[in-house]
């Protein structure tokens, strides 16, 4: 079943709670779609409409402040990977110029005593908005969860232990990023769009909603289809990672954000996806099961800390 928006439609429910059959179904469905598009639309996802909404108005709230304001919060030497990002300042591989977006960095929240979270930058707490870091905490932990799910039926897809990926997304280096497109005002620099053709650099992204239109994946055809949000589904697309895993067997889509319309470009757009990542040592090597003489191994050996770093270089987050 396809949405008007033009990418399939899956039940999450039918998987986290449905009979043998109904999960079946809904692994057979999610796998066709993340091999022919690699983007779904997922009801029954399991994140509170409510808690959605208290974090959709904690962004516009900040986002609001002065730049002076924000701009306390914009941390040096950590690449972005915590705090606030100023407008301009990342850009899609291959480009120059700087995608129109301002956003902000939740990272994950060890509380288990595991070494690893020597290796994470602390969070960062906005002391204008006491209830900022209390909701984006409840947010990131709600879409790690439906993360987890998606996984484990994306493992059983692709003929794995079912719990495959949860020793390594345990704690894992993912990133809730709230994002800000302002209006676009007077003139831009040639090129210049609100996020520039990208694909994703984790294993999967779950977007929640957009306050506007503007996302197009570019679909097998080479045509780009417009997704626009439905309410009460939230989209989850491939990410490179688990592409590369999986020796180019599920596709990690090139989408974009595109300018609005002329009667539209005094208008801001917000979005929140949550960058689903693993711990920096799983290896990325490609399943041995993804490999055959039709699809011979296309990626070198590598870990997902030496593969985030360097995309990192390559979209201007780190020098």
């Amino acid at each position: 079943m396809s949405n008007p928006q033009g990418i399939p439609s899956v039940d999450l429910s039918e998987f986290v709670s449905g009979n043998e059959e109904q999960q079946k179904q809904f692994i057979n469905k999610l796998g066709k779609a993340y091999e022919d598009i690699g983007f779904v639309a997922v009801k029954n996802h399991g994140v509170p409409s409510e808690l959605i909404d208290k974090l959709y108005a904690q962004m516009e709230e900040f986002f609001g402040q002065d730049e002076k304001v924000k701009n306390q919060y914009n941390i040096e030497g950590i690449g972005g990977q915590r705090g606030y990002t100023p407008f301009g300042k990342e850009h899609a591989k291959g480009k120059t110029a700087g995608d129109l977006k301002e956003f902000w960095h939740f990272g994950q929240f060890v509380e288990d005593n595991d070494p690893i979270g020597k290796e994470y930058p602390d969070n960062v707490d906005v002391k204008e908005q006491p209830e900022f870091l209390k909701v984006g905490k409840e947010s990131y932990k709600a879409l790690e969860n439906t993360g987890r799910h998606m996984l484990r039926a994306i493992a059983l897809h692709l003929g794995l232990e079912e719990t495959y990926f949860n020793e390594h997304i345990h704690n894992g280096n993912s990133i809730l990023r709230p994002i800000h497109y302002p209006p676009i005002t007077g003139e831009i620099e040639e090129g210049a769009v609100r996020a520039g053709e990208h694909e994703d650099i984790n294993l999967i992204t779950l977007l929640v909603g957009a306050s506007a239109d503007g996302l197009q994946v570019l679909n097998k055809q080479n045509e780009w289809v417009s997704v626009t949000a439905i309410e009460d589904h939230i989209v989850v697309n491939v990410g490179d990672m688990l592409q590369r895993l999986t020796n180019n067997k599920l596709k990690s889509t090139t989408h974009r954000v595109i300018n609005p319309p002329k009667e539209k470009l005094g208008t801001s757009r917000y979005s929140v996806p949550f960058f689903l990542h693993p711990r920096s040592d799983m290896r990325l090597d490609c399943l041995e099961s993804c490999i055959d003489e039709n699809n011979p191994k296309a990626f070198e050996d590598i870990t997902a800390g030496e593969y985030l770093m360097e995309r990192l270089r390559e979209i201007g987050l780190v020098k």
